[in-house]
């Protein structure tokens, strides 16, 4: 069973920048593609990027595109996410998840992000 902790979240000024974390446990990271969520207070959680096993492939949602950037280093078990150019509405609680075939299946427990108009 792997286990996903996310680290970096805070508070931040629109047009600011933060570096999110995902850290996993066990041999199986590098062979299982990755994503991030995130899920506003009343609202669905919402998907944002998503990043191969290898990290050669990228995908992201339009609302965050040339503003966020996943990427992974599997020899340290992590994931990243880049975000800048924060705008009020990126105020949420992001997930790092990893994918079993093509089901998001292990989840982690969250990190807070804010950002203040």
């Amino acid at each position: 069973q792997v286990q996903l902790v996310e680290s970096g979240g805070g508070l931040v000024q629109a047009g600011g920048s933060l570096r999110l974390s995902c850290a996993a446990s066990g041999r199986a990271f590098s062979r299982s593609a990755m994503g991030w969520f995130r899920q506003a207070p009343g609202r669905e959680r919402e998907f944002v990027a998503h990043i191969s096993d290898s990290g050669r492939s990228t995908y992201y949602a339009d609302s965050v595109k040339a503003r966020f950037t996943i990427s992974r280093d599997n020899a340290k078990n992590t994931m990243y996410l880049q975000m800048n150019s924060l705008k009020p509405e990126d105020t949420a609680v992001y997930y790092c998840a990893a994918q079993v075939s093509q089901t998001y299946t292990y989840w982690g427990q969250g990190t807070q992000v804010t950002v203040s108009s």
